[in-house]
């Protein structure tokens, strides 16, 4: 039989052995991966959301971020914002579109080919990296020269005798276009070959198909998931996050030149919501509501300006219209469409002021119709405004500025049947003779009256100045 000090050995050092075991995904209790969203149309909201969120998974130690991302684009300024965020984060981000039926397109694209792992889920998209700038303009049409050649081979064919040389005759054609044609074409350039060589930076960063991406920009190509991940654009298709987390454990990414390896199995996922502050920015940056607020600015201001002392409707105004002039520096707004509206509200109200037979009021209509049009003249997802809203608060516009501002001024011109201005060249009655002072009847109320000349008993007279309580009168007849 062993001795008892003999057994406690034994079990103090099989509990050593034990505790001295690392399993081989053992991780840090604090480890976690913290997920995001984007949802919708990319903008300063959304901007504002992830550079937070990063900055806090940086804070916090987080062993991985994931963007869930199911959107159609958005704006240029915030999507390099974001993609500065990644790259500089000191967190490995993996970009995930899902769930299936989900895109990532335009600017999502650029988001997903800067993120350390990009990954899809079943069913998903992503491409149209085409930049689009305000006014729209459509990829540039590389098959000019070849139609112009086809045309100029199809009349030789007929006999005619029509120069070949296809390439100086485009030359000369190009010569002959209007300045603005030609400044145009350069912009539209100038924009896709910088568009072009950021996102081949980007696939140069993560190792990622360079041509396809420029192919995703210059010609607005897409790609399904299964695609995808053939031709190297993505890593990983998964079909939920503990997919993704499995998969992506063990691998290695390269975060700030440093080479980094995940360890994801197992490990809690914390999601990140928007808060408050982020829902508030993609409220008032919604071109619709931004439009709306901008209305009710200028509406409360007028009804302040004619009406003062009303205190709310300048107070209502006055906030409304700094939230719409601080939205519209984060939209894309066409000055020349708020040029529109502005006019347009200045007929309307002249109509008002001076009614012109209806001229004013229906040009300041069609102007402000139009400006609301093309305020927000740009081709990007979920940045433009219904026109239904338009419509709405065109035919509100007219008929408050035309009819109820109008009814208000007329209301102005209308003699005042109250207070001393009413007395005013008003009629009274004598009711005692008297040389200087005396005493005279005004709607059936007795005032004291002063006069240079002498009164008498019972004569008509007319007010001609108001003195604290005594009138100043002269003589109607005699």
């Amino acid at each position: 039989m062993m001795g008892l000090g003999r057994i406690t050995n034994i079990i103090f050092l099989f509990f050593a052995a034990a505790l001295s075991v690392n399993p081989v995904y053992a991780q840090d209790s604090d480890a976690f991966v913290l997920q995001l969203s984007i949802e919708g149309a990319i903008g300063p909201a959304t901007d504002d959301y992830l550079a937070r969120a990063l900055k806090m998974a940086s804070l916090q130690q987080a062993e991985l971020v994931v963007i869930r991302m199911d959107t159609p684009g958005g704006l240029d300024t915030s999507m390099r914002n974001i993609i500065k965020n990644i790259t500089n984060c000191a967190v490995p981000v993996a970009s995930y579109v899902a769930p299936s039926g989900s895109r990532a397109a335009s600017a999502g694209t650029y988001i997903l080919y800067a993120s350390h792992i990009a990954a899809m889920a079943p069913g998903t998209n992503l491409g149209a990296a085409t930049p689009v700038q305000i006014g729209g303009f459509s990829p540039p049409d590389t098959s000019e020269k070849d139609k112009i050649q086809e045309d100029k081979e199809q009349n030789n064919d007929t006999g005619s005798n029509t120069d070949t040389d296809s390439d100086s005759d485009i030359d000369r054609d190009k010569q002959h276009k209007p300045g603005n044609k030609i400044i145009k074409d350069a912009a539209k350039l100038k924009s896709i070959n910088d568009a072009a060589a950021y996102i081949r930076g980007l696939a140069q960063l993560r190792g990622r198909n360079q041509e396809w991406a420029e192919k995703a920009v210059r010609d607005a190509a897409s790609l399904p998931a299964s695609e995808a991940l053939e031709l190297n654009v993505i890593d990983i298709i998964a079909d939920n996050m503990t997919d993704l987390l499995a998969q992506i454990d063990g691998r290695e990414v390269k975060v700030k030149d440093q080479t980094r390896k995940l360890m994801t199995t197992g490990l809690p996922v914390r999601q990140l919501n928007p808060d408050w502050r982020s829902r508030f920015l993609s409220v008032i940056t919604n071109p619709n509501i931004a439009y709306i607020l901008m209305l009710i600015g200028i509406y409360g201001l007028i009804f302040e300006f004619s009406n003062p002392g009303a205190i709310v409707p300048g107070t209502v105004g006055a906030i409304s219209l700094l939230l719409a002039l601080y939205s519209f520096q984060l939209l894309p707004i066409n000055y020349a469409g708020m040029g529109l509206m502005l006019l347009g509200i200045g007929l309307m109200i002249g109509e008002a002021f001076q009614p012109s037979f209806g001229i004013l009021g229906i040009g300041g209509m069609v102007a402000f119709v139009f400006g609301s049009v093309i305020l927000m003249d740009t081709d990007a997802p979920d940045f433009g405004i219904d026109t239904t809203v338009i419509a709405t608060f065109a035919v509100t516009s007219a008929l408050m500025f035309i009819f109820v501002i109008g009814m208000a001024i007329k209301a102005r011109h209308r003699p005042v049947v109250s207070g001393q201005e009413e007395l005013m060249d008003a009629e009274a009655i004598v009711i005692d003779d008297f040389d200087h002072q005396g005493r005279v009847s005004i709607h059936s109320e007795i005032w004291n009256a002063i006069s240079n000349k002498p009164l008498h008993k019972g004569q008509r007279v007319k007010v001609t100045s108001v003195k604290g309580l005594t009138l100043e009168v002269e003589a109607i007849d005699f």
